[in-house]
């Protein structure tokens, strides 16, 4: 569209690399269908007329009307952006989709269970230096409203060694203390030491599980496990692992208690039951909210990522945080096989989010000072047009 709004005639538009599967010609433009669906191109008139004129030897670049290196500089600089802007269009629709149609998020409460207390051989993590508590509830993290685990983390991950102002419910008191997340070096994200603090009511048990054959159900909370008391399933964890032997637990089942005996287990995991997560349902937000909302959601992947790319020079592992082309198609088939176990909307929702964050990565990419992208193009031809002058092949 911008090529032909500033003159240069675009001789095909593929959907597509590679042979062409299908194809029709309409105002001077083939619009195709290619047989390797990973992307697409404009073929423009007279785009290999640089590298003839490299290989010949000549000192410039033929000019045919109509032609892209016929086009004025700035024009040139237009149809470079156009790329790249498409991408941030898509994830702002894209984005403005899912959230105009809503979904919910299961996550957990704002309350945490710092991981030292639990994770044996750990050293202090932030939140212990901080002065965190278990059991405390987390408000507030730098003005910014937190009301799930989820809240909490997103905003600790995208934060590594700045100072944040969290503000803290503690024994009916509220109180501001001051946390560094550390970075952590094989995901490229801040980390503060915590886990969520999770009711042990059970949602759904595993078939031929210890917990099925004991004779555990749905809606049954976890009180005391082994004779110790269970605040949370960290505490549930912890009192499995440090027992051998039949397992003895007392539930709270319809309001009344009962023991329930389960096989020996060594953790958790071997238990084969799932907790009562927290569902939390995205607002009603309209057409034009959506449309807010997407571009918010956008700038704001957008403007991790620039802070990202800094993050690989901070002794981050780059082979961890860092996926390659290979490694990001293997994670589209992951992102839309995990959504689509929990329901054809939650998948489609994770997939399409997922190519909102594959588009303004592009974006941003693309428009790096590298002579083979967009972004090394429109130096060049900013510089052709601020000097008045060609440049040589």
């Amino acid at each position: 569209i911008v090529a032909k709004l500033v003159g240069i005639e675009v001789e095909a538009f593929s959907l597509g690399w590679g042979r062409k599967l299908v194809g029709t010609t309409y105002k001077g433009t083939e619009y195709r269908i290619s047989v390797f669906p990973i992307g697409g191109y404009c073929k423009m008139r007279g785009d290999e007329a640089l590298q003839q004129a490299y290989q010949e030897g000549k000192k410039t670049i033929a000019k045919d009307e109509g032609s892209f290196f016929a086009a004025r500089p700035m024009n040139r600089i237009f149809v470079a952006l156009a790329g790249p802007t498409a991408n941030l269009l898509f994830s702002v629709v894209v984005l403005a989709i899912v959230w105009g149609i809503g979904f919910s998020m299961q996550t957990f409460d704002n309350r945490i269970v710092l991981a030292s207390e639990y994770d044996s051989g750990q050293a202090a993590s932030a939140a212990d230096e901080a002065g965190l508590e278990t059991g405390d509830t987390i408000l507030a993290i730098g003005g910014t409203e937190i009301n799930t685990f989820r809240d909490l983390r997103q905003e600790v991950a995208q934060s590594a060694n700045q100072n944040l102002e969290f503000l803290v419910r503690r024994d009916s008191q509220t109180r501001e203390i001051v946390v560094t997340p550390e970075l952590d070096t094989s995901t490229g994200a801040g980390q503060i030491g915590v886990y969520p603090w999770i009711e042990p009511v059970l949602e759904s048990i595993e078939s031929n599980t210890p917990a099925d054959r004991g004779g555990l159900r749905p809606g049954d909370r976890i009180v005391e496990a082994n004779g110790r008391e269970v605040p949370h399933s960290m505490a549930l964890g912890e009192a499995l692992s440090q027992h051998e032997g039949q397992e003895e637990l007392i539930v709270r089942r319809n309001e009344t208690r009962r023991t329930v005996q389960v096989p020996d287990v060594s953790g958790l995991q071997e238990l084969g039951v799932t907790f009562s997560p927290l569902t939390v349902d995205t607002p009603d937000l309209g057409v034009f909210g959506a449309l807010a909302k997407g571009a918010s959601e956008t700038w704001n992947t957008l403007t991790l990522t620039v802070r990202g790319i800094g993050t690989l020079f901070q002794g981050v592992d780059v082979t961890e945080a860092v996926a390659g082309p290979v490694r990001i198609t293997y994670f589209v088939g992951e992102v839309a096989t995990e959504g689509l176990t929990s329901g054809v909307a939650s998948g489609l929702r994770a997939f399409f989010s997922f190519l909102s964050l594959l588009s303004v990565a592009l974006f941003f990419m693309n428009l790096l000072p590298i002579p083979v992208l967009d972004g090394g193009q429109i130096v060049l031809f900013s510089i052709e047009g601020l000097s008045g002058r060609e440049l040589h092949p």
